[in-house]
């Protein structure tokens, strides 16, 4: 990356020298978030500047192919071992740190592909402690494993959030907007932690909407050009109900934000993790009056991503994932910013 809103340039740089404490890692695989495209669109220019030339990419896998020497033999890996990077990197001294959420940290935390240099390479460097090794039965398919560092972990914190309010259970009725990388596992979870919930899909593409549904979702409804009235009306007619319990929005946008509380029954919990507008708006009273709630939730920790690893390597996590090569990642990325990708689009390096 040379500049905002200029293409990738593909280059040869020299392999990184890590430090005492991290690892080198050969990557294997990378996915590509629409939040590498909003990177090189500007949308992350203030909160995460980066220094220029960088190297963006932040869902990363890969064999570990030199230890600094400062890694412990305790780190359970050795040269060779296929590792998922945990991407965010907290200073490990604040309290969001020492609570285990170092992609809250409010002091020097960092994120991989927003910071340190990211995995659209084929050599990066990364702390030892942020190395989550997987097993080589996992490790025959790298391109499922690194989606699962933000498109497989981010919705399943949302969706925990969610079921922290109660709103997931029988008779109960969640939906999420936006079936893209996010949503195709947003889907899942709700039917994996819902305790029988209802999961209904909402999205502008009848061709998104199919993938939610072979992911488990009961229903779907194309929200493209329609009214609030309109989604009620065929909410109805398929749940038998014109309210929703509770929304995991992976869009992020005005309008996605805006037509969920409008889709809220009382008490109704949105929990947003996408990034799509830098604001948001909806009516005061409603939300007052119906005592809604508006849950953000960004990324994951240590322990969210060892879980849904977990899930995936016992089988059930279905992944949509197309593998895809570095020379094209331009081409690809344009497609990101358009939303014409359904699921994850993953570099593949081996």
């Amino acid at each position: 990356m040379h500049g905002y809103k200029e293409p990738l340039r593909i280059e040869e740089v020299p392999a990184p020298d890590p430090a005492p404490e991290e690892i080198l890692l050969k990557v294997a695989a990378t996915g590509m978030c629409r939040s590498d495209y909003q990177l090189l669109d500007g949308y992350f220019e203030g909160p995460f500047p980066v220094d220029l030339p960088f190297i963006p990419g932040h869902e990363v896998t890969g064999r570990v192919a030199g230890l600094g020497s400062a890694v412990p033999k305790s780190v359970g890996y050795s040269e060779g071992d296929m590792v998922v990077v945990n991407p965010s990197w907290g200073d490990g001294t604040c309290r969001q740190c020492r609570e285990g959420n170092e992609q809250l940290c409010s002091g020097n935390g960092r994120w991989v592909g927003f910071g340190p240099p990211g995995g659209f390479a084929e050599y990066m460097a990364v702390e030892s402690r942020h190395a989550i090794p997987v097993s080589e039965s996992a490790a025959k398919a790298p391109e499922l494993l690194a989606p699962m560092t933000d498109a497989g972990m981010t919705p399943y914190r949302g969706m925990k959030k969610i079921r922290d309010t109660g709103k997931l259970g029988p008779g109960r009725i969640v939906a999420i907007t936006g079936i893209g990388g996010l949503g195709s596992y947003g889907v899942q979870y709700a039917k994996l932690l819902g305790s029988g919930a209802t999961v209904v899909a909402l999205a502008r593409k009848d061709s998104k909407l199919d993938v939610a549904k072979e992911n488990g979702a009961d229903y779907g409804i194309n929200v493209r050009d329609k009214s609030t009235g309109a989604i009620q009306d065929e909410l109805e007619r398929l749940t038998g109900r014109r309210t929703l319990d509770a929304i995991l929005d992976c869009v992020g946008s005005n309008a996605s934000i805006s037509m969920g509380f409008d889709l809220l029954g009382p008490e109704g919990v949105l929990a947003a993790v996408g990034l799509m507008s830098h604001h948001v708006e909806h009516k005061q009273f409603p939300f007052v009056g119906m005592e809604l709630s508006y849950l953000g939730s960004f990324w994951g920790n240590h322990m969210d991503l060892v879980e849904v690893l977990s899930l995936a390597e016992a089988g059930l996590v279905k992944h949509n994932v197309t593998k895809v090569k570095l020379e094209d990642i331009n081409e690809n990325m344009e497609a990101l910013g358009r939303g014409d990708i359904v699921g994850r689009q993953v570099i593949v390096f081996e």
